[in-house]
């Protein structure tokens, strides 16, 4: 159990760690290079941005959930 919830963790690791990269920030981003960025008046109004918000919250609690469970299997 306790490697196929690492396994798990890792996944979502790497997917929350996608997520946060694909953000625009103030000099544009990862986010720039697909398409993602409209300049500063339109930063974070356009449904892709909502959508990429969304998104990295919910594997963001999963990864912190996600982190609790490991500590309390591995000591357990």
């Amino acid at each position: 159990m306790t490697l196929a919830l690492g396994i798990v963790y890792g996944i979502i690791g790497i997917v929350t760690l996608t997520l946060v990269l694909l953000h625009s920030g103030r000099g544009g981003g990862l986010s720039d290079m697909f398409g993602g960025g409209l300049g500063a008046a339109a930063a974070g109004s356009t449904q892709m941005e909502r959508n990429l918000d969304r998104l990295t919250i919910v594997f963001s609690l999963v990864f912190a959930i996600l982190t609790l469970v490991l500590a309390f299997v591995i000591n357990a």
